[in-house]
C-alpha cells in the first residue's frame, strides 16, 4: 500500500466522496467507529473492571472522530468523559454534526480553554484508564502550544511515554497529537500513544520520522476509500507492508506437493560458542517452508547442530584452531561443491569475526553466483569496506544490517544512520547494487531500482538475541520458494512473517519473555493468518 501525505490523504477523501458518493460525514462516521472498535478490542488485552475513558477532542475533523469514537464507546455502557479544546462555538461542519449529536442525547463536555479549565480537569482524565487522543489529526503544522502543549506533557510524564501500567491504554485517532504528517521532526511536544488507528493509509510521520515511536502499534482502518484512489493519488515510492502486498504470490501449495518444489536453502553459519545462531537460521528456514535446508557450519560443532533437528541436514567446515570456518574450505572446490544445486546462500550468523573466518567470508560472499543473504558476521567482514560488494558475481545481493552493522558499512556513526533510515538505506542499496533491510521497530526494505517498504509487524519481544539469525533463515526459506523475480515483495514477506509471528508468539505471555525459537515456531501460523486475510478480504 502506498503511504500518503497529508495532502494526498484530504485528496483521496475529496475524491471519495466526489466519485464513489460516499460523504465525508459518513467517513467521519465510519472512522469515529474503527475508532471505537480498537479501543474495545484493546481493552480486552489491556484492561480488566470497570474501564473510565477519557476522549480529548479538539475543534478540526480529529476531534469530529472523537466525538463519534465517544459515541459508540458510550453505547457500551462505558463511562465516557469528553473534553474539547476549543469552544464549542468554533467548530464547523461535519465535528459540529456530531458535537450536536453527542449532547443531544444528554452527555456533557468539558471545554477546555485556559489553564483553569485544564487544571479542574485533569485529575479526572488521570483517573481514566482509556485515553483517546483526537485533539490534531493529519493535517497539523507547527507546534503544538498553550494548554494543548500542557496536556500532552502531563499525559506524556503520568505515563512516562506509554511505558508504565497507568493509562492502559492511550489511542491516538489518525495519528498522535503534535506529530508532523509528512516525516518532518516535530517541532513541539508530541503525545505518545500505545496504538495509533489511522484511516485509508500510512503516514510518512507514522513510519520514518524520528517521532514514529509515539505512534505505537499502528493500525491502518478502511473507511470507504477504494485502495486503487489511493494508488492513483499517492505519489511517493514510500510503501508500506501489508497482506495484499503479497496476494500475487504463490502462497498456496497444490496437494501435489514435493520438496523439490519449495527450494534449497544453504546457510553458512555457527562456530565454537555460537552454535545457536547457526540452528536458529537453519529452524527458521523449515519454518518458513523451504523444502531443504542445509547448514555448513565447523566441523567440530556439527554435532550440536545435527542434533538439534533432525531434519536439517548439516555440511562439515574445516575449523581454525578457534573453532571458526576456515580459508582451507575454498581450496579444491570443497565450498564449491557444497553450494552446488542449491537455490540461496545465507552467510554470516554466528561465524565470528576471526581474521581467518572474515577472509573466508569474503570470498565467499564475492566469488558465489547464487542469491545471497548477508548477516551479521557477514557485515562485519565487509565494515569499512562495503563498496567491494559492487565487484561481487551474483547478481542478487541482500544485506541485513542493524543500525550499528549500518554505520560500520558506512563508517558512519549509528546516529547519523538513525536520522535518515529511508534515506541512508534507499542510496547505499542504489550505491551497492543490493537490497538493503535495514532492521529496527519499522524496518526498511530499499531496492536498488529506489522502492522503498516500511514494515510495521512485530512488537518488542524481538527484542532478544537470535532474532536476526532467524529473520535470515526466513528470507532465506522464501527466496528458495520464490525465487528473485519479485525479490523485493518476497524479502518483505519475510520481514513481514517476522514481525507477525513474534505478534502471534505474544498472544498469551508477556513479550519481554519472548525467545527468538518461539517466533521461529510461529512462522506458520502467521503464514496461515496471512492466507486467510487475503483470501476474505474481496
Amino acid at each position: 500500500m502506498k503511504v500518503l501525505t497529508a495532502a494526498e490523504m484530504r485528496e483521496v477523501d475529496r475524491l471519495t466522496s466526489e466519485r464513489y458518493a460516499i460523504p465525508s460525514l459518513q467517513l467521519m462516521e465510519t472512522a469515529g467507529r474503527r475508532v471505537a472498535d480498537a479501543c474495545y478490542h484493546a481493552m480486552d488485552r489491556a484492561t480488566t473492571g470497570p474501564t473510565k475513558i477519557a476522549v480529548l477532542c479538539g475543534k478540526g475533523n480529529n476531534g469530529g472522530d472523537g466525538f463519534v469514537a465517544a459515541r459508540h464507546l458510550q453505547s457500551s455502557g462505558t463511562k465516557v468523559t469528553l473534553y474539547l479544546f476549543s469552544e464549542p462555538r468554533d467548530l464547523q461542519g461535519d465535528a459540529a454534526i456530531n458535537f450536536h449529536r453527542w449532547t443531544a442525547i444528554g452527555n456533557h463536555v468539558a471545554s477546555i480553554t485556559d489553564e483553569t479549565a485544564w487544571q479542574t480537569a485533569w485529575p479526572e482524565i488521570s483517573n481514566a484508564n482509556v485515553i483517546v487522543d483526537a485533539i490534531f489529526g493529519t493535517g497539523f503544522r507547527g507546534a503544538a502550544s498553550g494548554v494543548i502543549a500542557q496536556a500532552i506533557l502531563a499525559i506524556n510524564r503520568q505515563s512516562k511515554n506509554a511505558t508504565v501500567v497507568w493509562p492502559a491504554l492511550i489511542l491516538a485517532v489518525d495519528t498522535p497529537s503534535g506529530l508532523p504528517s509528512d516525516g518532518q521532526p516535530a517541532e513541539g511536544p508530541v503525545l505518545y500513544a500505545h496504538k495509533t488507528v489511522t484511516f485509508t493509509a500510512p503516514k510518512p510521520g507514522q513510519l520514518i520520522s524520528r517521532d514514529s515511536a509515539a505512534v505505537g502499534t499502528l493500525e491502518v482502518a478502511d473507511i470507504g476509500s477504494p485502495s486503487s484512489l489511493v494508488e492513483e493519488i499517492g505519489q511517493g515510492s514510500l510503501r508500506w507492508v501489508e497482506p495484499q502486498e503479497f496476494a500475487q504470490l504463490p502462497l498456496v501449495r497444490t496437494i501435489d506437493s514435493h520438496k523439490g518444489l519449495y527450494g534449497h536453502a544453504l546457510i553458512v553459519a555457527g562456530s565454537l560458542g555460537k552454535t545457536g545462531a547457526a540452528v536458529m537460521a537453519g529452524y527458521a528456514a523449515l519454518r518458513a517452508g523451504a523444502g531443504l535446508v542445509t547448514v555448513a557450519t565447523p566441523d567440530l560443532v556439527v554435532p550440536i547442530v545435527a542434533s538439534a533437528h533432525p531434519e536439517i541436514m548439516t555440511e562439515p567446515l574445516a575449523a581454525t584452531p578457534e573453532g571458526t570456518a576456515a580459508m582451507k574450505n575454498l581450496a579444491q572446490q570443497r565450498f564449491g561443491s557444497i553450494a552446488e544445486n542449491k537455490d540461496v546462500l545465507a552467510l554470516g550468523p554466528g561465524l565470528g569475526l576471526y581474521p581467518e573466518t572474515q577472509d573466508f567470508i569474503r570470498k565467499v560472499a564475492l566469488q558465489t553466483e547464487l542469491p545471497l543473504i548477508l548477516d551479521a558476521d557477514g557485515l562485519n567482514a565487509f565494515a569499512g569496506n562495503a563498496d567491494v560488494l559492487r565487484d561481487r558475481k551474483t547478481k542478487f545481493l541482500a544485506i541485513t544490517p542493524h543500525p550499528g552493522e549500518m554505520a560500520r558499512l558506512l563508517t558512519r556513526s549509528t546516529k547519523d544512520v538513525q536520522q535518515d533510515r529511508v534515506k541512508t538505506a534507499q542510496e547505499a542499496g542504489r550505491h551497492w547494487n543490493a537490497h538493503v533491510i535495514l532492521k529496527g521497530s519499522h524496518t526498511i526494505i530499499a531496492a536498488p531500482d529506489g522502492q522503498i517498504f516500511v514494515n510495521t509487524s512485530g512488537n518488542p519481544g524481538l527484542a532478544k538475541g537470535g532474532s536476526g539469525d532467524v529473520l535470515t533463515g526466513v528470507l532465506a526459506a522464501l527466496t528458495a520458494q520464490f525465487k528473485t523475480a519479485d525479490w523485493t515483495r518476497v524479502l518483505a514477506l519475510g520481514v513481514y512473517l517476522h514481525g507477525k509471528a513474534a505478534e502471534c508468539a505474544a498472544k498469551n505471555t508477556d513479550e519481554s519473555g519472548l525467545l527468538a525459537t518461539e517466533v521461529a515456531a510461529t512462522i506458520p501460523h502467521a503464514r496461515r493468518q496471512l492466507l486467510q486475510e487475503l483470501q476474505t478480504s474481496e
